[in-house]
């Protein structure tokens, strides 16, 4: 602490030296701090000049500037003097009168009016403001008129070491790789000093490691951390925390200091090979296991991390590797043994892989450091299971004529069971591929028979299924497809391949081609089909025809002879005998029908019917069927109009004079007179038409129906009942009389 003081004395005394020989012998030293005394050159002649000399001389300023300086963070009984202001107007005679203004003025630094001393009234510090500018002025003390213009001077704060330095970024983290080299650079770290940096010492910062060593070590002005050791092992440590002070003073003694710290980690490498936890393996797995199960894991551990830790795995060795294959899990790191082949208990109960697992990513820097890779054992053993039955063949294929013979054997399937018990078989087929139940199959043998026949021409090929059952153990069956393809046999005779019409123009020429026919069968012979065409042996001369083979399998009929008329003879029939190249042979005989036609001079067909003769030139036979047609709609309408006028003017009772036999018939019962209005409806008599709602119906008795309604039965009209029964109707106060007409 002595030696501290004794250094801040020096530093505070030197400028003052300093600036006591520079400055004038008016200024003098005050205890404890330096005061200045500001002086005028000349006294001002204001009252024996006049206004005009005022205004165009230049006065001269009496005042002697110069920096003040003030101490930082000083503190003492009574306020510090920081300087002077005098004037050479100034007699003494007290009547100039001293004002200070400006930056803290009043309230941080206070002036005395008479003497013009400037004290500083309050602690300053020079990290809040380092210096202010004030304004001094000379009045008069009576008038308070200027008697010099006012001037600016500036007092400056002087800085102390009162700050000690600071990381403002702190606490730091950084990362450097492991197995890394000696000095190799992790990161600098930055510490700020609030005092002053051109005034002394107290800004000048020296960085050292208070704990951290000897790990790491740091530039003592730059701050730069580097590694101290070769090589550190991220595996043995992969932490370190290191304590960085900052010292001003330039790192001497009674400077002021400030810590940080630093966590360095040590990122990884891949410095370390994998290694299995064990050299053996032991699994163990059923044989009817699916394929593509997972059989067992297995892991080489790597002290690294990330992907330095990543290792592929594969099998090298062993009598298993084309049944067997391992899989990498890049989440668990581990190996996956799976299943690739189906397995067989009775074949072979174990076996053994040799399996390896190596870095993915090698770092060249440590490839002295040996192979990056490990290698174990792994021991499979197969368990025995109740297999299924298994067929010779995954699937099979039989060929049948279609015209063989009904329960003929057509082909045979045959399974075993795998197992050592060795279960008997019970073969039957999945009748959902057998709906027409066209085979059959053998329980015990397998073998396969035709239950209907086929027919190769409605289907060439059938596909069932076969089920083979342990019979000791009816939950163990397998399957197998078997397709029965149709053989052809030559059972159809070929004909034409469609319904051919010939057209024949009735100017043709000799030797002109009428139609070109082919010919189709149903069956499918191996070398394909080749047909024979000819006429019937009666037509081999025929007059008018003759036929050509063609070289693709089709027939061409030529005409022989020109001057065709179809007035004599409008359609010709001309049968062919069609066969085939099978064993034996088939033949079918089709008729081309050959029609005679009128023709233009290109060979248009126009008409081939002998009423065209007689018809209107111009006019075609649409046009004159349309004709016809209009003319008998006209006579339909015209025939129905008369049929409708007469029903309209036939009266409603028609009296027949002619051949008519009378008979009086008289009924006893009274009517009750004009007044019984409930004998009859008067609105019936006025309107014939309305008693169709009381018609009899066909074959009621008469005499019922008149008993009940005698009114009614003498309004039939012959339009409203059968013409063998008419009434005339005769009406009395007393007595109703109805005569029936009985016509022929």
């Amino acid at each position: 602490m002595p030696e501290r003081l004794a250094e801040m004395l020096l530093d505070l005394w030197t400028p003052l030296i300093i600036l006591w020989i520079t400055l004038p012998p008016c200024i003098y030293m005050a205890p404890m701090n330096q005061s200045q005394v500001l002086m005028s050159g000349s006294p001002l002649e204001i009252n024996s000049l006049g206004e005009e000399q005022r205004i165009l001389n230049r006065s001269k300023r009496g005042w002697v500037w110069n920096q003040m300086f003030v101490l930082e963070e000083f503190s003492g009984p009574e306020p510090i003097l920081v300087g002077r202001l005098h004037t050479d107007l100034d007699p003494g005679s007290k009547k100039i009168k001293y004002i200070l203004s400006g930056d803290g003025a009043g309230t941080i630094f206070q002036i005395n009016d008479v003497t013009g001393d400037i004290h500083a009234i309050k602690r300053l510090d020079r990290e809040e403001k380092a210096e202010y500018t004030l304004t001094a002025q000379a009045v008069d003390w009576e008038t308070s008129k200027p008697l010099e213009p006012p001037s600016e001077f500036i007092i400056k704060v002087q800085d102390i070491n009162d700050n000690a330095p600071e990381f403002l970024n702190g606490p730091y983290h950084a990362t450097v790789p492991e197995m890394s080299i000696l000095g190799t650079s992790v990161t600098n770290v930055t510490a700020t000093d609030a005092d002053d940096p051109v005034y002394g010492n107290s800004a000048k910062l020296v960085y050292s490691i208070l704990e951290g060593q000897p790990y790491f070590s740091i530039e003592p002005e730059t701050a730069i951390i580097k590694t101290a050791l070769p090589n550190m092992d991220r595996e043995a440590k992969e932490e370190y925390l290191v304590v960085i002070q900052a010292k001003d003073m330039g790192g001497h003694s009674g400077g002021l200091s400030g810590t940080t710290t630093l966590t360095v980690t040590l990122t990884d490498v891949n410095d370390n090979p994998p290694k299995f936890a064990q050299s053996l393996y032991h699994f163990s797995v059923p044989e009817d296991v699916v394929l593509g199960t997972a059989i067992g894991r297995v892991k080489a551990n790597d002290q690294d991390i990330g992907e330095n830790a990543q290792s592929s795995y594969d099998i090298i060795d062993g009598d298993g590797t084309a049944l067997f294959e391992i899989t990498s899990d890049a989440q668990a790191q581990d190996g996956i043994i799976r299943l690739r082949k189906p397995l067989d208990f009775e074949t072979k109960k174990s076996y053994t892989l040799k399996v390896e697992a190596a870095n993915v990513h090698i770092d060249p820097r440590f490839s002295s450091r040996g192979p990056f890779k490990d290698t174990a054992t792994v021991k499979i053993v197969v368990e025995d299971a109740d297999e299924p039955p298994v067929f010779s063949s995954p699937t099979y294929l039989l060929e049948v004529h279609e015209n063989a013979a009904l329960n003929s054997v057509i082909g045979q399937v045959t399974a075993r069971d795998p197992d050592i018990t060795s279960s008997p078989i019970r073969f039957s087929i999945d009748r959902h591929t057998d709906l027409e139940r066209q085979f059959n199959i053998n329980a015990d043998d397998g073998k396969i028979t035709l239950a209907t026949p086929l027919d190769r021409e409605l289907s060439v090929w059938h596909n069932i299924t076969i089920i083979a059952t342990e019979i000791r153990n009816h939950s163990q069956i397998s399957r197998v497809p078997v397709a029965i393809k149709v053989l052809d046999v030559n059972d159809n005779a070929p004909e034409f391949a469609s319904e051919y019409e010939a057209f024949l123009c009735e100017n043709g020429k000799p030797g002109q081609v009428i139609q070109t026919v082919s010919a189709m069968d149903k069956d499918d012979p191996k070398n394909g089909h080749y047909f024979l065409y000819s006429l019937l042996p009666e037509m081999v001369n025929n007059p008018n025809f003759t036929i050509k083979k063609n070289e693709d399998n089709s027939l061409s009929i030529l005409a022989k002879h020109n001057g065709f008329n179809r007035q004599k003879q409008e359609v010709y029939l001309l049968p062919i005998i069609i066969s085939d190249s099978g064993n034996p042979p088939l033949s079918s005989t089709s008729t081309l029908t050959i029609r005679v036609c009128g023709c233009s001079n290109d060979g248009v067909v126009q008409s081939c019917n002998v009423e065209a003769y007689v018809l209107p030139i111009g006019l075609s036979m649409g046009a004159l069927i349309a004709i016809l047609a209009c003319i008998i709609l006209l006579l339909v309408i015209v025939v129905l109009f008369v049929t409708l006028r007469r029903h309209k003017n036939e009266p409603l009772i028609i009296k027949d004079d002619e051949d008519v036999r009378e008979n009086i018939i008289r009924y006893d019962d009274e009517g009750g007179g004009e007044e019984d209005t409930e004998a009859f409806d008067i609105a019936t008599l006025q309107n014939p038409d309305g008693i169709n709602g009381f018609l009899p119906r066909w074959g009621m008795p008469i005499q019922w129906w008149e008993e009940r309604n005698p009114i009614q039965t003498c309004l039939f009209s012959r339009s409203r009942i059968p013409r063998s029964l008419r009434f005339i109707f005769f009406h009395k106060d007393t007595k109703i009389n109805c005569i029936t007409q009985w016509t022929t």
